[in-house]
């Protein structure tokens, strides 16, 4: 456990980093919300690293301080219609495909979108989101089923038929 904030930041800032791009989908904005998390975790630091896991508290005031920022910036993004132009195996179609992903996670509600985040970008368990978030690892099962039910909605070309889609009409 990193007891140092120093060493914290150098350890985790990076992934820290990562999450909040997700969250915000924007470089600029994912900047600032790193910045003021380490800033808040910084003024409480002792009390923090005293803590169990002081790398998910710190993950906790990035979640919150995300959920304010939606709250108060709130607005629509304009979505790019067209064909996709991603191609498996190009780079530049992966960095459109990488986009798309951002902008698809940023149409979702922002409790939805962080479960996703921290479950896919972070590599977090249910009971850990859950701990995070302070909700039941129901909820955050709930939570990520429609999150990903959502996104593959928008992406129907690589998700894979559900076995509900062929067996719906039969009963």
């Amino acid at each position: 456990m990193e007891t140092d904030f120093d060493g914290f930041v150098a350890a985790r800032s990076a992934s820290l980093f990562r999450g909040a791009l997700v969250l915000t989908g924007n470089r600029d904005a994912a900047e600032d919300l790193v910045q003021e998390t380490l800033e808040r975790a910084c003024r409480k630091w002792r009390a923090i690293s005293a803590k169990d896991a002081p790398e998910a508290y710190v993950r906790r005031i990035m979640v919150n301080l995300a959920n304010d920022r939606w709250r108060r910036f709130r607005r629509t993004t304009p979505q790019a219609d067209g064909p996709d132009r991603a191609a498996r195996g190009d780079e530049y179609g992966q960095v459109d495909s990488r986009d798309q992903l951002v902008r698809a996670l940023q149409q979702l509600p922002m409790r939805m979108r962080t479960v996703v985040v921290l479950r896919y970008f972070h590599d977090l368990s249910d009971t850990e989101i859950a701990a995070d978030l302070g909700v039941s690892p129901s909820t955050v099962r709930s939570q990520l089923a429609r999150g990903i039910e959502k996104l593959r909605n928008q992406f129907p070309a690589l998700s894979d038929p559900s076995p509900r889609q062929h067996t719906e009409g039969i009963r």
